[in-house]
């Protein structure tokens, strides 16, 4: 889950040296003996444009990062009870910890086994963002992963104030926890596509969107099989209620039929920025730099929520 427009700016607007350049390439499997240090300056200025306040690639990735530390803590904690490995967290910035978070008691095979893959999938996309950096990369953020569920299942109505919510507490619980999650990787990318300019690292960002996809709709057809649709319903309403003052988000359901693949009237997908990716996640409709499931706030450059009177932020 992250605002893909990490991806778009990634090598376009580059501030890391050469060699984390070709780290990055090497780390999404799009570089081969030819590529040299001529062809990525080639490719993309050494720098970002200080005239414009143009957004490095390093910080974008960072940022990136910062919601995949988020997603792999949340599905490995379903899985195994862990989180990642302490030589997967370390990096620039405060190292923070986890709270909250245990194995899930599933009675699914079939949902047991879809945690299992995303868990893997997340995991491995913390390993290619911390390649990708190289010695630029931030380490873990400290990450709430309990008062965070409770404050959020309290707006979306699925508890009262004051009780709680665990989302390891069942094959339910855990559905919902990963339903608040992925739909806004999905948008996240679709925001960062226009921006894209160079071929390669389109078709490397369409990758890794397609993963991203392919979980929010394994998630949104299980919970359409488990009978979730108020639940996630009110879920998609909570979100839309942070993310600005357009209505995009959307539940599983839709009148009387359902609604596994969320568009608009020409069936595409709608985006988010960075600012509203992070009103999601900090829990907020207003410009903050901390909340929610990261209570000290994200590590690196991109750090703030966007502002009601800033719709497009």
């Amino acid at each position: 889950m992250f605002d893909k427009r990490f991806i778009s700016n990634a090598i376009g607007r580059s501030a890391e040296n050469p060699l984390d350049r070709r780290r990055f390439l090497t780390a999404a499997g799009i570089a081969g003996a030819g590529v040299g240090v001529a062809t990525l300056a080639a490719a993309a200025p050494a720098h970002a444009d200080s005239s414009t306040g143009a957004i490095t690639d390093g910080a974008i990735l960072n940022f990136a990062l910062n919601l995949e530390y988020l997603e792999a803590e949340f599905y490995l904690h379903a899985v195994t009870g862990t989180g990642l490995a302490s030589n997967m967290t370390d990096g620039s910035g405060k190292l923070g910890g986890v709270v909250g978070g245990h194995a899930v008691p599933f009675k699914s095979l079939t949902i047991q086994r879809i945690a299992t893959e995303i868990a893997n999938d997340e995991k491995a996309h913390v390993a290619f963002l911390r390649s990708a950096l190289g010695s630029a990369k931030v380490a873990r953020p400290s990450i709430d992963l309990q008062s965070s569920f409770n404050a959020a299942a309290t707006a979306a109505g699925l508890i009262k104030a004051g009780q709680t919510f665990d989302p390891f507490a069942s094959d339910d619980n855990f559905l919902l926890g990963a339903f608040l999650f992925e739909d806004v990787g999905v948008t996240a990318y679709k925001g960062a596509a226009p921006l894209i300019t160079n071929k390669t690292y389109l078709g490397a960002a369409a990758g890794i969107l397609a993963v991203e996809a392919y979980h929010a709709g394994i998630i949104r057809d299980r919970i359409v099989a488990e009978d979730l649709y108020h639940q996630a319903d009110a879920i998609s309403s909570a979100r839309d209620s942070l993310d600005g003052p357009t209505d995009d988000d959307q539940g599983v359901a839709d009148g009387p039929t359902t609604n596994l693949v969320p568009t608009d009237a020409n069936s595409v997908a709608f985006g988010r920025t960075a600012p509203r990716v992070l009103n999601i996640v900090y829990l907020t409709p207003n410009a903050a730099t901390k909340g929610g499931f990261y209570p000290n706030g994200v590590n690196g450059t991109i750090n703030t929520s966007g502002s009601p009177s800033s719709p497009t932020a």
